[in-house]
């Protein structure tokens, strides 16, 4: 006859619940996997799989009560890491959105917007077209599975249980000003041209004033803005690519700050 007793049980719940709130976590924030399109039931089946596969490979939990205080404050902390990781790589994503507002406000083109399910807000045409490029190539080269492998070797170096240092948001608010810096790049070449066009049309409409320069040149900024990201996006690759490297670098780094290291 097979005997469970209580602390047996608490291992079993504590092996699996400690570890599904930080997967959770993440997956609530995460680009790709927190998407409004993605119905809850099936992140949170997500999140249990992925649970199921890495409780395993984890190692031993804090022996404490699973309905206890501890044992809720140990459930906030996972939730609160796995949040922290998701925004790290979910501003790799917003660096695209910075960069379709920035060519967007070029082009002339700031008016055409419209409600995203996946911000809560307005965006801009050309930022929603620069995060679709961005997701199908995240997902071309694996990056949800590398990404979700990165949140598991954070179990190694911050373990369930440990107390979190200051430091990992102090870390997290540092790589957030790479979403201003890596935006502004992406954009750079089109704001480049644009800027080049703004400059040359502000000259002809000192030695030519007859010509209407405001019905002009709309439809050049609109047509050469066009033509360049056709040509810019599909040279970007190289550089989102990169841009989900750091992020997963980032990710290791937020980890390691609020386990102290």
């Amino acid at each position: 006859m097979v005997s469970v007793d209580i602390d047996q049980l608490y291992q079993w719940m504590n092996g699996f619940l400690w570890p599904f709130f930080r997967i959770a976590g993440l997956i609530s924030t995460a680009p790709i996997l927190s998407e409004s399109s993605i119905p809850v039931r099936l992140r949170i089946g997500l999140a249990v799989l992925c649970t199921l596969v890495a409780a395993p490979l984890l190692g031993p939990m804090p022996d404490v009560p699973t309905g206890s205080y501890a044992g809720l404050l140990i459930a906030v902390q996972q939730v609160l890491i796995g949040i922290a990781l998701g925004l790290t790589m979910r501003m790799v994503f917003t660096a695209a959105l910075m960069a379709g507002e920035f060519i967007g406000l070029q082009m002339g083109l700031a008016f055409a917007s419209f409600f995203d399910p996946a911000t809560g807000a307005n965006t801009a045409v050309l930022s929603r077209i620069l995060n679709l490029v961005m997701m199908l190539l995240f997902l071309a080269v694996n990056g949800h599975l590398l990404m979700l492998s990165g949140l598991i070797h954070t179990f190694e170096f911050l373990p369930v249980g440990a107390s979190l240092h200051v430091n990992g948001w102090g870390t997290l608010l540092e790589w957030s000003a790479q979403l201003w810096i890596s935006g502004m790049l992406l954009a750079l070449p089109l704001i480049i041209v644009l800027l080049t066009i703004n400059l040359s049309l502000g000259i002809l409409n000192r030695t030519a004033q007859q010509l209407s320069v405001f019905a002009v040149g709309f439809p050049i900024s609109l047509t050469t803005g066009l033509v360049v990201l056709s040509i810019v996006i599909p040279q970007s690759s190289d550089f989102m690519t990169r841009l989900f490297s750091e992020g997963y670098q980032a990710m290791a780094r937020v980890a390691q700050a609020f386990s102290g290291m």
